[in-house]
């Protein structure tokens, strides 16, 4: 087994579980590359960057990213609607006071 290079970069420490889940990811990156360059990646590595690269993989990852749109759309009407009713609910008081009716706290 051929000695390990060190690439002499130590980058500063990660603050947060995921800032240390990225750079686990990146020297796991770093090393497969590594091992595609000199022939001795295993066929689950070569595998996992066929995949990667497929029509397919292209395509679901574009699909996750359509619902992640979609879903942050139904939390934006989700919201909105919930600050119409809001601003019903305050109209509606208000043309109660203006008609001589006090705003009995039923609607808030």
């Amino acid at each position: 087994m051929p000695a390990r290079k060190s690439t002499g970069r130590r980058g500063r420490p990660a603050i947060t579980p995921e800032e240390r889940e990225n750079q686990l990811i990146s020297k796991a990156v770093d090393l497969a590359e590594r091992q595609l360059e000199d022939g001795t990646a295993t066929a689950q590595v070569i595998t996992h960057y066929l995949k990667l690269g497929s029509t397919r993989e292209r395509l679901e990852q574009q699909r996750l990213a359509n619902e992640n749109v979609l879903l942050t759309a139904k939390a934006e009407q989700l919201e909105s609607q919930k600050r119409i009713e809001e601003l019903y609910a305050e109209a509606l008081a208000a043309m109660r006071s203006y008609a001589g009716n006090p705003d009995t706290g039923d609607y808030e």
